[in-house]
């Protein structure tokens, strides 16, 4: 069955700013993309965490609170750590809403 492009509801963007909830959710999707990021750098590279660790200067422990995507506590500079530690970089754009 064809809606001939004829859009039911609002975009799920509106639905979470409805909820109040958008910043939350934009702000955790995206430290787990780049935490996913940052652990398939790690698997190109055949790094293990213990390297890893040792070139970002923290402990192991610290390395696998850094690296679990439901951890909300991770601040953004420690991302950009990590990014340099694998030789990437994080970029952070504004774009219109």
């Amino acid at each position: 069955m064809s809606l001939n492009k004829k859009q039911i509801g609002g975009d799920f963007n509106d639905f979470l700013k409805e909820e109040g909830i958008y910043e939350e959710v934009t702000k955790r999707a995206s430290k787990k993309a780049l935490v996913f990021r940052i652990l398939y750098e790690m698997k190109k590279q055949r790094l293990t965490r213990t390297e890893m660790a040792r070139r970002m200067g923290t402990t192991r422990a610290q390395l696998d609170r850094l690296l679990n995507p439901e951890n909300p506590s991770t601040t953004l500079a420690t991302l950009v750590k990590a990014a340099r530690a694998v030789g990437k970089q994080v970029r952070i754009s504004l774009e219109r809403a």
